[in-house]
């Protein structure tokens, strides 16, 4: 039986044609904008759906005499600190005209360009504290990286003016899930503003969304920014290069009306993302432009934190017995993937799934590995991309310090070996000296390995209490050092991953017998500790 093709998608500019919609469109944005003097926040991601909305008010506000244009319209980009580079320097450039063309049009548009705190950015949590790397089931990244910085500075605009509107770029067309989502806001704001293209934001109080595209398909889009020049001097044909650049087929057609095809499927993110199996964006940018060649080593790299075939080196397949050219299966990737983390939590504790371990956070020696790739890669990239890239920082300074301060105070690793790595890899020695504490170094970490002589639970156990003990080291009180301690002696109890296994299950079945509990066979039973349901990534934090 012969497919059915999908319905095709009503155009926003089949009952008036364009003019007339975007005409009616920014009729609508400019009564808004003399409605109230609440500022406004507008979503710029530098994509077709936030260049569009934002073309949309700069264009209606222009019609406003300037003695009225009295509101601030703030436009908000997050940069995670590994947004696909070509994307990141789209919008540092847009910005820039942004800012001269608001000052010479008098449009009271001002861009600002958020990031997430050190703390909280996709390095400091990977590599420092040995998270794994993000899932569907264990996204740790878009809150910290992404919403956050947005949500803080709209909550600052909030608090200095009592409300905000969030003018985005949200359409129905993108996915049903979003069409759902945006008809849930619109059935609940139903009679709480003046005017119904109004909704709530259920998650910042004291603020109203507003989405002129709404009901604009992909077509729609495409033809707005085709036919209608960017305002701010950004080149909207050069964003649909972009999009073309990172469609698998290199094709993007001119879209000169609502019966051509667009391509307004190409995603643009962060390049270290491994929610999805593969980048195909940035795989497409790299295979379909000669001058994009240099971005290689960034989707390597990208492909071996997410653990796919593409990514698995020969030290790696080696140790699961494997050969350069030999096929990896899925378990093959799972073993490999498991290889990578420690068998206890990041607190120390074992827990048990099916006989066996849940994995924790990335190993040390991983962790070590990871930031040396990285550093290699952004030397590399240096050397053989663009001038423009000639200064990139795939990694800060400020995260590698906070990885160092991870490392020195929450992992008890005073063997301090970023520095080393630093120098090793960069030719330059790391250029923020230590802390005047410290007392154990990459020295007394031999000695300590020598005496342990090869018992690598001794050797570790010895570390985090020396650590510990220098951290409490001078203080008056010393509250809670006993804790710390039998801390770490908990942490230190099993020599390895199979001892582990073995002494937990025997924890459980006498804690059974203690309780009672027999099978149908009048047998303790060998129960799980948790249940299928239970069992996500984010039982390692």
């Amino acid at each position: 039986m012969a497919k059915t093709k999908p319905p095709k998608q009503q155009s926003a500019f089949d009952a008036d044609g364009l003019g007339k919609t975007v005409d009616r469109i920014c009729e609508e944005i400019r009564k808004f904008y003399l409605w109230d003097q609440i500022p406004w926040v507008i979503g710029y991601s530098g994509g077709k759906d936030s260049s569009a909305v934002l073309q949309l008010v700069w264009l209606a506000i222009k019609e406003i005499p300037p003695a009225k244009r009295k509101k601030q319209v703030h436009v908000i980009s997050t940069d995670t600190l590994v947004e696909q580079p070509i994307v990141s320097l789209w919008v540092d450039d847009s910005h820039a005209k942004m800012r001269k063309a608001a000052a010479e049009q008098e449009i009271p548009v001002t861009p600002h360009k958020l990031s997430p705190a050190t703390v909280d950015t996709f390095w400091v949590n990977l590599i420092g504290k040995g998270y794994p790397k993000p899932t569907n089931q264990f996204r740790w990244c878009t809150s910290r990286m992404k919403i956050n910085p947005s949500n803080n500075f709209i909550r600052n605009v909030i608090r200095q003016n009592g409300e905000a509107l969030l003018v985005l770029g949200t359409r129905k067309a993108e996915s049903q899930r979003r069409a759902r989502n945006m008809s849930k806001a619109e059935e609940q704001s139903r009679g709480a503003f003046l005017d119904e293209r109004l909704s709530v934001n259920t998650s910042l109080p004291n603020s109203r969304v507003f989405t002129p595209i709404e009901d604009w398909t992909n077509d729609d889009v495409w033809l707005f920014l085709m036919q209608v020049k960017n305002p701010w001097g950004h080149t909207n044909k050069s964003l649909l290069g972009m999009y073309q650049g990172a469609s698998e087929d290199n094709e993007c057609p001119l879209v000169v009306d609502t019966s051509t095809p667009s391509c307004g499927s190409s995603r643009f993110g962060c390049w270290v993302c491994t929610v999805v199996d593969k980048d195909r964006s940035m795989e497409a940018m790299i295979k379909n432009d000669q001058e994009k060649e240099w971005m290689a080593p960034l989707l390597e790299l990208r492909n071996e934190l997410a653990c796919i075939e593409e990514g698995i080196g020969p030290a790696e397949r080696k140790k699961i017995g494997k050969k350069r050219r030999d096929k990896l299966s899925d378990d093959d990737l799972r073993k490999i993937e498991r290889s990578r983390r420690d068998y206890r939590r990041i607190d120390g504790r074992v827990m048990l799934f099916k006989d066996a371990t849940i994995p924790g956070p990335y190993t040390k020696a991983f962790r070590e590995h990871w930031v040396r790739r990285v550093l290699e890669v952004q030397k590399q990239i240096q050397e053989i991309g663009p001038k423009e890239v000639a200064k990139l920082e795939l990694i800060s300074m400020a995260e590698l310090q906070e990885i160092r301060r991870i490392w020195l105070d929450e992992k008890h690793e005073f063997d301090d070996s970023l520095p080393t790595i630093y120098q090793e890899v960069m030719g330059d020695e790391f250029p923020i000296p230590p802390a005047d504490d410290k007392l154990l170094g990459a020295e007394d970490w031999e000695i300590l390995a020598d005496v342990c002589d090869g018992d690598e639970r001794m050797f570790r156990l010895q570390a985090d209490l020396l650590d510990v003990e220098r951290q409490f080291r001078g203080m008056t009180r010393r509250a809670g050092v006993y804790d710390e301690l039998a801390d770490r002696l908990k942490a230190g109890q099993f020599a390895d991953e199979e001892e582990a296994i073995r002494l937990k299950r025997e924890e459980k079945r006498r804690l059974d017998e203690a309780q009672g509990k027999k099978d149908e066979t009048g047998q303790t039973p060998q129960l799980e500790l948790f249940g299928e349901d239970d069992i996500t990534e984010e039982i390692i934090i």
